[in-house]
């Protein structure tokens, strides 16, 4: 899945030992554009963090994959990045997906078009 959205919190890198060795992962807060704005957590691991891109207020166009899971009965869902990248301000409006398509010029339907046609 993709999301555009804009970053609006970075936490902290976690580091643990597993039975593969070390791992790493961090957590980034985006949020959505539009009327009704959603904040959505992501998450990076391993190699694939780049702080570089990681600026609070840019737009970042974010490629993960959605994963659940069961623990005792309860079940818990990881949003996993797997790429990021930031939009460029000569981006197309078109290519957001959090943006609304623009309207429809208005219809005139007063019957008063000018032409002699019965329809």
């Amino acid at each position: 899945m993709q999301l555009v959205a804009k970053l609006i919190q970075v936490l902290p890198v976690q580091t643990g030992m597993g039975k593969n060795g070390e791992w790493r992962k961090q957590s980034i807060v985006l949020e959505t554009d539009g009327m009704y704005p959603k904040k959505v957590c992501v998450t990076f691991w391993g190699d694939k963090i780049n702080e570089s891109v990681l600026q609070i207020g840019g737009i970042l166009d974010v490629s993960f994959d959605i994963e659940s899971r069961e623990y005792n009965g309860n079940w818990y869902t990881d949003l996993r990045a797997w790429k990021i990248d930031p939009v460029s301000a000569t981006a197309p409006a078109s290519g957001n997906p959090g943006q609304p398509a623009p309207a429809a010029p208005p219809v005139d339907f007063s019957g008063d078009s000018g032409d002699d046609l019965p329809f």
